[in-house]
């Protein structure tokens, strides 16, 4: 009997598959595709829950920045108010000096002209006594109504 090389490889094919009958090889491949399936499922479960903490934190963060952008816009409008109350207090106590600047002109001003019409009244009381001594001493006639008259007029002129 004469055998072909199909028939020792169809008969080496059925020893090696008894062979993997034998120990158990299929039911190890199912268990290892069974494992690998469950530690995929595992890795999905793992993504998904780092996924919902990560939405969660970046949910957490918009918070977050959304409330320091109104802090800040409260700072800000704060910060405008405080400036224009400075403003207004500064303006009015610029009015208050230049109006207490004002008032210390005029009373200097009137205190010159007090001051100027006091020495002209002066002055003019001088030259009266100058001019009625004068006349005393030159004796003229009539001299002493007009002394008088002079003396009258700088007691109006003091006054």
């Amino acid at each position: 009997m004469h055998m072909d090389a199909e028939l020792f490889v169809a008969l080496g094919f059925a020893l090696f598959l008894g062979v993997l009958l034998w120990v158990r090889a299929p039911h190890l491949l199912v268990g290892a595709i069974d494992g690998r399936v469950d530690r995929i499922r595992a890795e999905l479960a793992e993504a998904q829950k780092l996924r919902a903490e990560a939405e969660a934190l970046l949910a957490s963060f918009e918070h977050r920045r959304a409330e320091a952008e109104a802090e800040a816009a409260a700072i800000v409008a704060s910060a405008k108010a405080e400036a224009e109350l400075i403003a207004a207090e500064a303006r009015k106590r610029l009015d208050e000096y230049v109006a207490r600047g004002e008032k210390q002109i005029k009373d200097k001003i009137a205190i010159a002209e007090a001051q100027a019409v006091a020495e002209v009244r002066s002055a003019a009381a001088e030259q009266a006594v100058k001019v009625a001594e004068h006349l005393l001493k030159s004796g003229a006639a009539g001299a002493h109504d007009f002394v008088a008259d002079g003396i009258k007029q700088v007691q109006a002129l003091a006054h």
